[in-house]
Formats: structure tokens, sequence, C-alpha cells
């Protein structure tokens, strides 16, 4: 008998997620045993380290013939153990924070994490973001948490922005940002670059963070009969807002705010909806002094912050000629890149 009603698929439906919840629950709880296990082990080799450098070897060795069995306690991966019960001693911090991340994950942290207080917040932000392990490993990279955490940041955000939102906003904030994918070259104009970043717009969407996506670029506003174009206009699901993106290929210059105000007022009358939160705006300049931008920022009543941006390295000029013109960039954009024979 074949059963199709309403309160069938609902019931159904209710099992199916009780199912699955009851998997992930197991699958987690095993990989918390584990990662307990790994630093309990890593605890007891630090505490023993008056047994010199063979130690690790001969513990892996005895390990194997009590356990013939077993998986992942060769001498390299019980030297990760001893480096993660040092990096983090704190019981609660691994029962809390690396308990949540797989062993890879963790493994990786040990090898390229410098303080406890990097390792947590890459951690962190795996968990909060779901990053696979080739994720953490570009946001690592790239320095992200230097950038991101430690970067000086010149905002003002905290001012014109009700909490949590600023502090969310200020912590998304990234300086400098690196588009290492855009080829720096003599000469490079900003809608030059515009046009890479959207060609290239997974990578582009990385480095600036969760939660972006892409509403346009040159995006068309038409102001008192007037046509308004803005750069890069994302919304943002985390920070529940558009942001407005201004590029600039020279050093930041007071005036550069005045105008992605006007912006920011005008996307907010003709753009957002009640349930947003007010828009957001980033200018993206080649060099940024901190003091010049917080004067200028003083008495702006829309919130903006300034960063600075980092291109691939510079190319000769011998070499410039042999890199795509704007003209095909646009080309390419706009779908109609065609390979000469």
């Amino acid at each position: 008998m074949l059963i199709n009603s309403n309160d069938y698929l609902q019931a159904l439906e209710s099992v199916r997620t009780q199912i699955q919840n009851a998997r992930y629950k197991a699958v987690l709880g095993m990989n918390r045993e584990q990662i307990l296990l790994y630093w309990n082990i890593g605890r007891i080799i630090a505490e023993n380290n008056n047994y010199g450098s063979g130690f690790v070897e001969n513990l892996a060795r005895d390990i194997k013939l009590n356990f013939p069995d077993a998986k992942g306690y060769s001498a390299r991966n019980l030297r990760y153990m001893k480096k993660f019960a040092e990096i983090v001693p704190c019981k609660e911090k691994v029962q809390t924070v690396s308990a949540l991340l797989t062993w890879s994950h963790n493994s990786y942290l040990f090898d390229k994490t410098k303080t406890i207080d990097e390792y947590l917040w890459y951690a962190a932000q795996t968990i909060e973001n779901g990053w696979s392990l080739s994720s953490l490993e570009y946001y690592v990279g790239t320095k992200t948490y230097q950038r991101q955490a430690l970067g000086e940041k010149a905002t003002n955000y905290k001012i014109m922005l009700p909490q949590p939102q600023s502090n969310l906003a200020i912590e998304t904030l990234k300086n400098p940002y690196v588009f290492d994918f855009v080829g720096q070259r003599e000469g490079i104009i900003e809608r030059e670059i515009e046009h890479e970043l959207i060609a290239n717009i997974a990578k582009t969407i990385m480095e600036l963070g969760t939660g972006f996506a892409f509403v346009g670029n040159q995006y068309h506003l038409e102001i008192s009969g007037k046509d308004y174009y803005l750069d890069l206009l994302f919304y943002n699901t985390k920070l529940r807002c558009y942001i407005v993106i201004e590029l600039k290929n020279t050093e930041f210059k007071p005036e550069y705010a005045g105008k992605l105000n006007f912006y920011l007022s005008a996307v907010d009358d003709l753009l957002r909806y009640e349930h947003d939160n007010p828009s957001i705006g980033i200018l993206l300049c080649k060099e940024r002094d901190r003091l010049t931008a917080e004067y200028a920022l003083r008495d702006i009543n829309k919130p903006i912050g300034v960063s600075e941006y980092r291109l691939s390295d510079f190319v000769p000029h011998e070499l410039a000629d042999t890199l795509p013109s704007a003209e095909d960039i646009e080309k390419r954009i706009n779908g109609k890149y065609e390979i000469e024979e």
C-alpha cells in the first residue's frame, strides 16, 4: 500500500531528519573522542621528554605491536599529537574548539600557526564557515589572520552601526585585501582591475569573506535624471545589508569618502528593504594613511571602511604586451571572447 498524504510525507521528513541528526552526532562524537585521545597521548609524550629523540619512534613501534590493526599512530602523527598538547594546553579548548575539527584540519594548523590565538582564530573560522581543508589552506596561505584579526583598520563602523553588526563588520574587514589573481602592470587602471575581479568572481568572493553575494558591477543608479555607477555592489547575508565597494588605484583621498557616502545614501533609499540593515561602504585604495582616513570618516554619516589592496607581483614593461588588454577583458566578461586562429 502506497501512502502519499501530506501527513505521511511530513512524518517521513521528520524521521529522515532524526536519522540524519543522529548520524551527524555519531560522527561528531567519534571525532571528538579521537581528538581527545590524540591530545591525551600528546600530553603524555610532552611529559616524557627526558627519554630523548628516540622516545617517539619506540612508542610508535610498541603501539603497532600492541594494536596491529590500529591506524594513526605513526611516529609522524605522534609528533603532531605532542605539538597539539603544547599548542592547546587547555582541555576545555580541546573539547569546545579542536574536537569540532577533523584531525587533518588540526594537524595542518599545528604546522602553520605560531600562537594559540592564531590557531584558535583559524579553528573558530573553520567551524563557523565550514571551511574544507583546501579552503583553510588558502586562508592561512594568504595570511588572513594577520590581515583580518590583527590588521589596522580605519572605519567608522563602531559609531555608525548598532551592535552586534558593528563588531561583525569590523571583524569582516581586511587590510590589505589580496587579489593575487589580478596581474599588476604599469598603467593598470581601476576599470581593468574591476573587470579582472568580476572575471574571477569566485576568487574575489573568497577573498572578501563569508556571506558575500555578487549583485553587479558598474551598478546603475539614476538620481534626479543623472546616471551614477557603483564599482561593485554586493549583499552580505551575515551582515544582512548591501555592501558598496569602490576601487581606487591611487592613495586614499578624503573626497573619496564623500562620494561613497553619497552612494550609500542612494542605495539605502532606492534598494534597501525594510528588513535590511544599513548599507556599508568599503573603499579599496592602492595606499592608505590610517590617520588621514580616520579624519575623513569622522563626520561622515554612513558606515565606511578604508583598506588597501594588493595585486600580484609587478609585471615588467617588456612583458605587459603579452597580457590581455582592457578590451579583451571586456569581451570576456560579456561572453564574446574568441581565441584567434
